[in-house]
């Protein structure tokens, strides 16, 4: 494992330079992160010593499955100013963590969920009834 880390990791500037033009075309409004291709290992304390050299952070979380707890592979990254987030963009994208390379990018504004379905009736059961009176069918 080491010696494939060592094979790839002088090797990250041209993955940089393959990857970072396409991804750093969209402009930052929010100074929130999107960080994604992470390891199932990676944690929120080794996300954040990651991107703290690049700013304030304000966050940093891996999102977990709620079942198993492991890694879903990306996660979000928080600073306090749009700037520090753009540093960081640059920074890291296309780098390597934890062994796999990670890219980074502006995280959209998460959009709001419908509302619950009203809970039914305990008595219904799924089941209806026709309650159409006198239909002949003519």
């Amino acid at each position: 494992m080491a010696l494939f880390r060592r094979i790839f990791s002088g090797s990250s500037t041209i993955l940089q330079s393959q990857f970072s033009s396409i991804r750093l075309n969209s402009t930052l409004t929010s100074p929130k992160l999107f960080v994604s291709g992470l390891s199932r290992y990676t944690s929120d304390e080794n996300l954040k010593k990651a991107f703290e050299e690049f700013g304030c952070l304000t966050e940093a979380k891996v999102i977990t499955d709620r079942a198993t707890g492991r890694s879903k592979g990306f996660g979000f990254v928080s600073y306090e100013t749009i700037e520090e987030a753009d540093k960081a963009r640059e920074g890291m994208n296309a780098k390597f963590l934890d062994g796999w390379v990670i890219f980074v990018d502006p995280a959209k504004p998460s959009m709001p969920r419908a509302p619950p379905p009203p809970p039914q009736d305990p008595l219904n059961f799924g089941i209806t009834t026709n309650k159409t009176v006198g239909w002949t069918g003519r």
